[in-house]
């Protein structure tokens, strides 16, 4: 078998050859859960197997808006043990969603919830999208998105971008629209891990295609708690985990549902590809941290 750059498979001399092929299986499976399927030449995890996250060492400029202290998450915490109430907002705050939040993954909890209360580190106001009926306001700074109607801030969302440490994985800058709508959009070149199902990228919007003809998309998918795509923009979409990684059994967190309907409103949607010449404005700031 294969091994990744550094990666032991330790068996013990004595061991039965039964006991090496469970112990291969079992290896394999947990590699497969940490791989991350890809979406049209982005969208992915951009390593091969993905790293235990750690929001705490992901610095946001909105941190210093809420007193935190870094929580390594162990068997039985929840998010509504570790937030409370304002669960929601507590994972909003990290960037990261329910099937992210397993023991050893390190949070950032906020010293009194309460603080969370309707987080979102976008303005309430945006002058510049005053004259727009729907405008998208991207920020890599905060990996954080919001949704104007003429200036005024309808609905926010965390998301997840590409990283800036590479240029081949970073999310473009700069004055887009979108240009195309798909609610079933699917992968035309990237699986599922382990699978042979094209990997899922529902309630896409497409503003930017590169001269190589690679399309970049808004979409759901996970969110590890990092940038974390090769380009595109992920959202939260919990439906699709129920469906494709059986987590988290009651789908509640469906941000990349509601942007869609709101952004193409005015759009009929049959579920296929539409392509349209009037799509709301993205404008895309700052860089992934």
């Amino acid at each position: 078998m294969p091994r990744l750059p550094g990666a032991r498979v330790d068996r013990p001399p004595s061991a039965t050859p039964r006991a090496r092929a469970q112990s291969l299986r079992g290896w394999s499976r947990s590699l497969a859960r940490g791989l991350c399927a890809l979406g049209l030449g982005c969208c992915a995890i951009a390593s091969l197997a993905e790293p235990v996250p750690d929001t705490c060492a992901v610095h946001y400029p909105s941190d210093a808006a809420v007193a935190w202290t870094c929580h390594r998450v162990v068997r039985g915490d929840t998010p509504i043990g570790l937030f409370g109430p304002h669960w929601q907002d507590g994972l909003r705050f990290n960037r990261i969603d329910r099937r992210h939040l397993y023991p050893g993954v390190r949070i950032k909890l906020p010293l009194d919830p309460r603080q969370l209360r309707g987080f979102t580190p976008m303005p309430a106001r945006y002058q510049a999208a005053a004259g727009e009926p729907r405008f998208l306001l991207v920020d890599l700074s905060e990996q954080f998105l919001g949704a104007y109607a003429y200036g005024k801030l309808v609905m926010s969302f965390p998301i997840t971008s590409g990283s800036d440490s590479d240029p081949a994985l970073r999310t473009p800058d700069g004055l887009f629209s979108v240009t195309a709508y798909d609610r079933l959009h699917r992968s035309s070149v990237y699986d599922m891990e382990n699978t042979d199902k094209p990997y899922p990228m529902h309630y896409a919007l497409r503003f930017y295609t590169t001269p190589q003809g690679v399309e970049v998309w808004i979409h759901g998918r996970d969110l590890p708690g990092r940038a974390a795509s090769h380009g595109c923009i992920g959202l939260y979409d919990e439906a699709m985990q129920r469906q494709y990684y059986g987590v988290p059994r009651r789908p509640v967190l469906d941000d990349a549902r509601r942007l869609y309907e709101w952004a193409i409103a005015a759009h009929p949607d049959d579920g296929r590809l539409h392509a349209i010449g009037d799509g709301p404005t993205v404008l895309i700031v700052g860089r992934a941290p």
